[in-house]
């Protein structure tokens, strides 16, 4: 691994004030190897910060850099002899207690040891990899991935850092096996539910494979978050592109890591530390910001998740194509099932394939400009549908032969359903466009 994992120092119990049951209490709660919780009831358990006078909202912590009382504490700092476990801050490209607190409310929704968050979901990704991975190294990932995730792998690491990738069909588990090199291969990387084409991933059995040959499993969980939890099926660490449904405002950009504390203390670790080294920092009023809004996240994921099953079910009667893992006839439905958090839906992400990247173009443009159905926009998880071509446009960075490999049509139609106006006037909009299309089509037949 690129760097050694050091001791859990992120989660110990604060020396600062030592009389605090409390604080005993929650380093306790921290520290125990977390149980198959629902996500919402683990937020809900998860330590609350209150302001610095008694507000229930916690203080936003703007400073760049922190004061000690003793000369002496500096030097303690930068050996690691005291940190954020005693409530002791150097500077917020390493730890922020606000962004920290963000950290705690991701780690339990993920039901991981610890998480930190990062400037941007590829930020995380990034580091994530460059922590774990050497020169030299090796990563197996699925073929099927976001574009920037894939041009990353193919093309920005081989050339800056002599990593290399082998993708595979991560439904073939044979396949995924035979790629993975003993001794070589240090991570096996794919997301929890495939942009675009929402193919599940058997996370169980994947873990297995890998943990069998010593290879860490990173899953992206940015298209499931709630529905799905990577960790407590094995996987070891999990990231999000925050930006996404936890944001759900479509106005912050933002990543997540979430693994063991020993992973997250060695992304800051101040010698070879990716995180605190590439600095790719949370800014603490960003953070206070996204905190706000976790605590709602499952009402909205359900909501999301309703309406993408009613749309995918009512367009597979009109005899489109729709791709959703909430359809029975998906090949992956069973296992989502087997695998999901129950209530919370099959996810909020459906796809169209209308044949050609001319009739998807004509689709979006009906939707958006003369039926108000949604936004042609890329990105996902806002309160508004957004719609794109995904084939020329979030995977764009993939070559022809790669996209066809990852099942990415021409015409490929990726949505996020989103949940403004009612679910009936939504749909009607829908019918009003495509009935627009048809029109449109026999008249140039015609």
């Amino acid at each position: 691994m690129a760097e050694t994992i050091q001791n859990d120092t992120v989660f110990q119990p604060s020396k600062k004030r030592t009389n605090s049951d409390d604080d005993d209490f929650v380093s306790k709660k921290l520290q125990t190897k977390p149980s198959w919780e629902d996500p919402a009831s683990a937020l809900a358990n998860a330590r609350h910060e209150f302001g610095e006078h008694g507000g229930v909202n916690m203080s936003i912590e703007a400073s760049a850099t922190f004061t000690v009382m003793e000369p002496e504490t500096l030097s303690r700092m930068f050996a690691g002899e005291l940190g954020p476990d005693r409530d002791f801050f150097i500077y917020s490209r390493h730890f922020n207690p606000t962004v920290l607190n963000l950290g705690r409310q991701m780690a339990a929704l993920e039901g991981t040891q610890a998480a930190y968050c990062t400037a941007s979901g590829m930020s995380a990704i990034s580091c994530v990899l460059l922590q774990l991975v050497s020169s030299g190294d090796h990563i197996v990932a699925s073929q099927t991935l976001y574009g920037g995730t894939h041009a990353l792998l193919t093309h920005f690491l081989p050339r800056s850092s002599n990593i290399t990738t082998s993708f595979v069909d991560i439904r073939d588990l044979d396949q995924t096996k035979a790629a993975i090199v003993e001794g070589r291969t240090k991570v096996l990387y794919f997301e929890s539910m495939s942009n675009p084409t929402l193919t599940v991933a058997n996370i169980p059995e994947l873990c297995r494979i890998a943990h069998e040959k010593g290879v860490m499993v990173v899953v992206d969980n940015t298209f499931a978050p709630m529905v799905v939890s990577p960790a407590r099926l094995g996987a070891d660490v999990v990231v999000h592109s925050i930006s996404k449904y936890i944001s759900g405002g479509a106005d912050i950009i933002a990543g997540a890591v979430c693994g063991p504390a020993s992973l997250v203390n060695s992304l800051m670790d101040l010698h070879q530390g990716a995180l605190m080294l590439l600095g790719p920092t949370m800014n603490a009023k960003v953070a206070f910001e996204l905190s706000e809004r976790i605590p709602h996240l499952g009402l909205r994921v359900k909501e999301h998740c309703h309406r993408a099953l009613v749309y995918a079910q009512r367009m597979k009667k009109m005899g489109l194509k729709v791709i959703y893992p909430g359809l029975e006839d998906h090949p992956d439905h069973h296992l989502l099932k087997s695998i999901s958090n129950k209530e919370y839906g099959y996810g909020g992400m459906l796809c169209l394939d209308m044949g050609t990247e001319a009739r998807a173009n004509k689709l979006m443009n009906l939707l958006q400009n003369q039926t108000q159905f949604g936004l042609m926009a890329v990105s996902l998880g806002y309160y508004e549908t957004l719609m794109s071509c995904s084939g020329s446009s979030t995977s764009s960075e993939l070559n022809q032969q790669e996209k066809a490999l990852a099942g990415i049509s021409p015409g490929l139609v990726r949505m996020s359903i989103g949940y403004s106006g009612t679910l009936e006037q939504r749909w009607g909009q829908f019918e009003k466009a495509l009935s627009r299309l048809q029109d449109t089509s026999l008249l140039l037949k015609n």
